[in-house]
C-alpha cells in the first residue's frame, strides 16, 4: 500500500480543506497519515476518529523565526527519514517552505499546495520585502525538481510564484478551491427576516474585517433594516489578527455580531441572505464555494482568488479593494433588491454543481498522487 504523508500548519485546516481529498486518497488505495500541531486537540482526535493516522509536530505559524524555523525544517526531514512515505503533500506557505527543503533532503517526490499566499506577500512592508528576497531561493531549492508538482488556486498567484523562478518539474495543476460537499447545503432554503448578511472567514484586517464594520456602519445609519455577522474568531498566529482592543470597541459598537467560529456554516447560511468577503487577497475561498452550493449570492473583492471564485454581475458582485464605501453600495443594492439577490444565489448553486463539486477536486489531486508515485507492479 503507498503511503501518503499530509503536512498542515493546522489539524483545523485539514478538516475543513483536505478532508475530503484525504478520503478520497484512502478510497484509492493510499495509506494516509497527517502531520500537523497537536493542538487543538479536539481535531486531532476527529482526524484520528475519522480513520487517519496522525503525527504531532510543531509548525509555527506568523512571522518567520528563522532558529525555529530551521529547526522545524530538521525535524520534518528526520520524520520524513524515519517514515519514508512514497509521497508528502505539503499545504500552505510554511509547510511547502520548509517541507520542499526536508522532502529534497530525504530524496520523496511532492505536491506543493500554495492555497493563497497569505501576509507575506500582500504586505509590500520592508521586512515582507525581504523575507521574500531571502526565501525565494529556498523555494527554488525546494520545488524546481522533477519529482514535484505545484497545485494553485487562481491563475495571479500561479503567476506570481513564477515570475520569482519557482518552476515545479513535474508541472503545475490548477483546482477550485478544495471543493465542497453539495449534499451539505440546501439550496432551497428560505432565507429569515430581516435579512442577514455574513462573513465567514479568520478575524483578520486583510480579509476585510475593518471594511465589513465600516459597510454595515454606513448601511446602518441609512436605516437599512438587516443584521450583519461575522463568522470566525482572531488569530494571533497571524501579523494580520485584529487587536483585541479594536474587537472590544467593535462589539461594544454593536452594529455588527461577532458569533467566533462556527462547524455549523451550512446551517447559517439556510438563515442568511447574502455573504461577504471584502478581502485583500486570497487561493480560492471556500467561503465562497460554500455560498454558491447554498444558493446565495456574494459580494467580494476584484483580487486575486476572490473574483475567480464567482461570476461577477451574474452570482455576485466585484467592489475595489479596501473600500468600505463600495462594499456598502453593493451590500445595499442587493439587499433592497430580493429577486436580484435570489437569482444570483440560483446562478451560484449552478456553478457549485459545475465547478466546485468536492468528488471532482479530490479526484484531480488522487490522479496528481498517482502520477508522481505510481503504484508498483
Amino acid at each position: 500500500m503507498r503511503h501518503l504523508m499530509m503536512v498542515v500548519n493546522d489539524p483545523g485546516f485539514f478538516l475543513s480543506h483536505r478532508l475530503e481529498i484525504g478520503q478520497a486518497a484512502v478510497a484509492a488505495g493510499w495509506r494516509v497519515t497527517v502531520v500537523a500541531p497537536p493542538e487543538p486537540a479536539e481535531a486531532v482526535a476527529r482526524i484520528e476518529a475519522l480513520g487517519f493516522e496522525t503525527l504531532a509536530l510543531e509548525i509555527g505559524r506568523g512571522k518567520i523565526a528563522p532558529l525555529r524555523d530551521l529547526a522545524t525544517t530538521f525535524a520534518l526531514w528526520r520524520l520524513m527519514r524515519r517514515v519514508r512515505p512514497d509521497l508528502v503533500h505539503l499545504v500552505t506557505i510554511k509547510p511547502v517552505l520548509y517541507g520542499g527543503i526536508a522532502a529534497r533532503l530525504a530524496g520523496l517526490p511532492a505536491v506543493m499546495a500554495l492555497t493563497g499566499l497569505g501576509f507575506l506577500f500582500i504586505s509590500d512592508s520592508l521586512r515582507s520585502r525581504l523575507i521574500r528576497a531571502v526565501i525565494t531561493p529556498v523555494m527554488r531549492w525546494g520545488t524546481n525538481r522533477a519529482t514535484v508538482a505545484s497545485v494553485f488556486e487562481n491563475p495571479d498567484d500561479r503567476e506570481t510564484i513564477a515570475a520569482l523562478g519557482v518552476v515545479p518539474g513535474a508541472g503545475v495543476v490548477m483546482t477550485e478551491g478544495s471543493g465542497v460537499d453539495l449534499s451539505r447545503f440546501d439550496a432551497d432554503a428560505v432565507p429569515e427576516e430581516p435579512p442577514l448578511v455574513v462573513m465567514p472567514a479568520r478575524m483578520l484586517l486583510d480579509k476585510g474585517a475593518a471594511e465589513f464594520v465600516e459597510a454595515a456602519r454606513i448601511l446602518k445609519a441609512r436605516g437599512v433594516d438587516a443584521r450583519f455577522a461575522y463568522l470566525g474568531a482572531p488569530d494571533p498566529a497571524n501579523p494580520a489578527s485584529v487587536p483585541p482592543e479594536m474587537l472590544a470597541g467593535w462589539e461594544a459598537e454593536g452594529v455588527v455580531e461577532f458569533w467566533g467560529f462556527r462547524r455549523d456554516i451550512p446551517d447559517i447560511l439556510a438563515r442568511a441572505s447574502l455573504v461577504a468577503l471584502p478581502s485583500y487577497r486570497e487561493g480560492l475561498p471556500k467561503a465562497l464555494s460554500e455560498a454558491a452550493a447554498a444558493a446565495r449570492a456574494v459580494v467580494t473583492t476584484d483580487v486575486p482568488g476572490c473574483r475567480d471564485a464567482i461570476e461577477p454581475g451574474v452570482t455576485g458582485l466585484l467592489v475595489p479593494v479596501r473600500d468600505a464605501a463600495a462594499l456598502a453600495e453593493a451590500l445595499g443594492g442587493l439587499l433592497a433588491d430580493p429577486a436580484r439577490r435570489a437569482e444570483m444565489g440560483r446562478a451560484g448553486r449552478r456553478l457549485a454543481e459545475r465547478v466546485f463539486r468536492a468528488e471532482e477536486v479530490a479526484a484531480r489531486h488522487v490522479a496528481l498522487y498517482d502520477r508522481l508515485a505510481p503504484a508498483k507492479t
